[in-house]
Parts: C-alpha cells; structure tokens; sequence
C-alpha cells in the first residue's frame, strides 16, 4: 500500500462523518495521537484508536487539551467500550535524547498501532504521517479537532500520561510533577534550578542541556 492514497475524501469535513468516509476502503479506521512532546520531564505517550462506528457516538469527543481533567476522565470508559481496538505506545526520556522528539513521537505512535494487534487498515494521524506496511497513511492537521478517533487517541494518551505523571511525583516529590505534568512551568523551571535533575528529565532540553555542559566543563 501506498504511503498517501488518494480517498476523495473531503479533509474539510469534521465529526463521524469525516472517519465514516473512509469506511468503504477499509473495514478498520484507526485514529491516533500523542502527547507529551513539550514537557522537559517524562515519556511522550501515543495512543492508537479503532472506534466501533456500528456503536452509539460518544458524546464530548474533542481535542484532550480543551477538556478539564473530569471531562476527559469521564470519556474514557465510553471510549474503552466503544472502541473495537486501542493501543497505547510510549518513549521514554532516554530515547527521546537519543533519536530526538520529533522521530520518538514517531516510535510511540507505531508502537501503539502495534498494540492494537491490527495487520492492515487506515491511519488518520494527527499531524503527520509515516510509513506503515500493510496501511494507509493520512496526515490530518488538526486532526485532534476534526475527527473523533483521533480526538478519542488524544483523550486515552492524556489520560494515562497524566496518571503516569501522578505516580512519578511520587517517586521524586521535589519537583512537583502532579501539577505540571512535566511542562516547563516557573515552578518546575525553580524546582530543576534548586534539586538539580532526575531521571525524568530531557536531557537534550533546555535548562537540563546547559546544566549538563556546564558539569562537563
């Protein structure tokens, strides 16, 4: 299969009915998305999303960052019942200073869609789109705003990034990463100055990469 397919599909369109346009190519459509390439500590988390489009719409769908923490906690067992398959992947601080964060969001992405179990289908990718043997590849900007598996991928890889975060602030409670997530905030930019870094920080992002430079130095 080719990379890009022409669907004559209208990419203008938004809803059900943009992801339902492309059911009569292919019986599986998979939304996916990932979060977390900002932050300057944790994993970036992606997420792959078959819906059930035989299965009631799920109410409230949007882009995970315009729902509250309770919006998004409430959708997910909608989207858990109402999704023939889900995958989550992640990388991990280490391999995003290795490959770099544009090519590691990448890994985590496939890496979900491997979860999936799924061998063939259609991929409405936030964003971007790469290579995938045995599927169809469908750059979707904006993607998160316009299609409901791709905005259900975002709300599953936000959820459980979040929960991830939650857990690591408990293993390094100097930092504060249950209230920022990881993002580069005052409070954990002065957190960082004060307590050095931890293992979960970048370390090809700034401020760790100067501190890094100047111990060597």
């Amino acid at each position: 299969m080719n990379l890009f397919e022409d669907f004559s599909v209208d990419l203008n369109q938004t809803g059900y009915e943009l992801d339902l346009s492309f059911i009569d190519k292919h019986h599986f459509v998979i939304g996916i998305d990932e979060v977390g390439r900002g932050p300057l500590a944790g994993p970036v988390v992606a997420a792959a999303v078959a819906l059930d489009y035989s299965c009631p719409t799920i109410e409230g769908l949007n882009d995970s960052k315009k729902l509250s923490l309770k919006q998004r906690e409430r959708l997910l067992p909608e989207i858990i019942r109402y999704s023939k398959r889900i995958g989550v992947g992640f990388s991990f601080p280490e391999e995003i200073d290795k490959v770099n964060i544009y090519q590691a969001s990448i890994l985590a992405m496939k890496r979900a869609l491997e979860k999936t179990g799924l061998k063939e289908g259609i991929l409405l990718i936030d964003g971007l789109a790469f290579p995938e043997k045995n599927f169809y590849s469908v750059k979707l900007i904006k993607g998160d705003t316009k299609s409901p598996a791709i905005m259900a991928a975002s709300i599953v890889a936000k959820v459980i990034r979040d929960r991830l975060m939650n857990f690591y602030d408990q293993k390094y409670p100097l930092y504060g990463f249950k209230k920022h997530k990881g993002y580069a905030t005052s409070a954990h930019r002065k957190a960082i100055e004060k307590n050095s870094f931890c293992l979960l920080h970048r370390k090809s992002f700034e401020p760790v990469k100067s501190m890094l430079l100047e111990i060597k130095q």
